[in-house]
Formats: structure tokens, sequence, C-alpha cells
């Protein structure tokens, strides 16, 4: 059971890493690219740190721990998503053909994974945690929103992570995922 959990949180990578791609050396681009990453970092970390609660008491917690690290981490990843998308507004249209869809479509996913993270954590909090069996049940269904809230924002995602933009972000120590290895270029 909580096992599908944590799969379901390692799905959600792919957002995690949503400002990465492959080399490009455009000074405008690579500017955008630094301040968006710079401020996207600190988020990225808690993030991780917030993925890592879970996991850390998903395997033999008991119920009430369960619950409440769940509800403190989804409470946690929701106010990253929120800075993030905060980060990508203020950084304004990046200076690429689009830029502008790019960056709305961005804000708009991000914005929503927040705002999903936020309802996970309400759903945590309704768990009944003297019933073993109706936690374990409720779990699973956090557990199958929080895999549609990994898809929340794909494409968009996808979107701001190719191209110049997408190049440019993946030499950004800031875009990297806490603990990651440099990428080598391409």
């Amino acid at each position: 059971m909580n096992k599908k959990l944590v799969t379901a949180l390692s799905g959600g990578a792919a957002l995690l890493m949503a400002l990465s791609g492959c080399g490009d050396d455009d000074n405008e681009v690579n500017d955008y690219a630094k301040k968006v990453c710079d401020e996207v970092q600190p988020q990225l970390k808690k993030i991780t740190d917030a993925n890592k609660s879970i996991t850390s008491t998903a395997a033999d917690g008991k119920p009430a721990d369960i619950k409440k690290a769940d509800s403190a981490a989804f409470q946690q990843i929701s106010g990253a998503y929120a800075a993030m998308s905060d980060s990508v507004e203020n950084a304004g249209v990046p200076p690429v053909d689009g830029g502008e869809k790019i960056q709305t479509d961005a804000v708009k996913e991000l914005d929503a994974t927040s705002k999903a993270y936020a309802e996970l954590k309400k759903s945590v909090d309704r768990l009944d945690t003297k019933d073993q069996a109706k936690f374990a049940e409720g779990l699973k269904g956090v557990a199958e929103d929080l895999d549609k809230v990994n898809k929340v924002g794909d494409d968009a995602i996808k979107k701001l992570q190719s191209g110049e933009i997408g190049a440019a972000m993946s030499k950004q120590p800031g875009c990297q995922r806490p603990g990651a290895a440099t990428p080598t270029k391409s």
C-alpha cells in the first residue's frame, strides 16, 4: 500500500525536473535560465526533502505518523510549486519564439499542481487513523490521486523543458535536482 504512494511520488520526479533539457549558448536565454533556476533551486530541495519524509515514514510507520508526515509533506510541496510558479512569472517572458505561451502554460500548470497538492493534504488530513483498514483504503485513494497530480501540466512542462530555454536551464546548477551529478554536454 505505502509502496504505491512512494511509487506515485517517484512518478512526480518529472515535474521536479520541469526545468531541464540539453545545451545552448545564447546569453539572453542563459541569463533568463539562470534567473529562473536560481529561484527554483530552494523549491526543488523542499520537494526532495518532503518526498524523503514521506518515504521514510511509509515503510513501517504507524498510521498517525504516516498521516502527519504526508500532510506536512504535501503542504510543503504545494508551497514549493506555488513558489516555482511565482519564479517563472516574475522572470518574465522567456526570450524565445512562443515565450509568452510557454511562460503562461508553465505558470498555469505549476499553480494547478500546487493546488492539487493542497487538496492531497486535505485528503490525508481526513484519513481515519484509528481503523487500519479504513486508513489503508484512504491512503490508496490518496496514492491514486497523487498519480493524477503528477500528470497535471505535463504538456506545458515538456514545452518549458524543450528548445532553447530547456537547453539553457539544464546547464544551470539551480535547475538540477539536489544531489544530482552535473549533466554531461551533448
